[in-house]
């Protein structure tokens, strides 16, 4: 379980180019656009790319990775941070333990998607936030094959207990604002 479909390490996830692609900056101006968050977890941190930049709006922000690599990593460049070995499916926190959950194209990684979008409603209070690919060929991300469809998407906020969410489509990638 857990099977590991991105290939690369610490590098290749903070390379220039990903960095671009991810639109850093903006993915977290949108995700704070219209609340106010003082806690936040980032689920599938990996390198901890975007958990540092929720750091940067003076956000307490801790993070859960399958990797121990990649914990060690985020660790190192989020010394703030709080970063644990966990899977999406079964978060180390209690009940309404921040007030946002983000997954950062990771989402389509998880197992089982709706167990993990319930785990992070779960440890939420305000909103939970799913930058993914957009369902289209591209030569950034996944193959398609790995992407979510925009009707999958749907039904697993709905079956997850949302009941409202806005989709910001930027150049390879949707953030969706799922609120509690």
């Amino acid at each position: 379980m857990h099977e590991k479909r991105f290939s690369g390490g610490v590098e290749r996830l903070r390379s220039p180019e990903r960095i671009s692609n991810l639109e850093i900056d903006k993915v977290v101006s949108q995700s704070l656009d219209g609340i106010a968050i003082k806690s936040l977890l980032d689920i599938g941190t990996g390198s901890g790319l975007f958990a540092e930049a929720f750091a940067k709006q003076n956000i307490s922000v801790s993070g859960i990775d399958v990797s121990e690599e990649m914990i060690e990593a985020a660790k190192k460049f989020v010394p703030s941070g709080n970063f644990k070995k966990a899977v999406a499916e079964e978060l180390p926190f209690q009940d309404k333990s921040f007030n946002a959950s983000f997954f950062g194209v990771v989402l389509h990684e998880a197992d089982d998607m709706l167990k993990a979008l319930k785990e992070a409603r779960r440890v939420s209070t305000k909103r939970v936030l799913i930058l993914e690919w957009q369902y289209k060929a591209s030569e950034f991300g996944p193959p398609l094959e790995h992407r979510i469809k925009p009707e999958v998407i749907t039904k697993l906020f709905k079956d997850a207990g949302f009941s409202d969410y806005d989709k910001n489509d930027l150049k390879e990638l949707a953030l969706y604002r799922l609120n509690i």
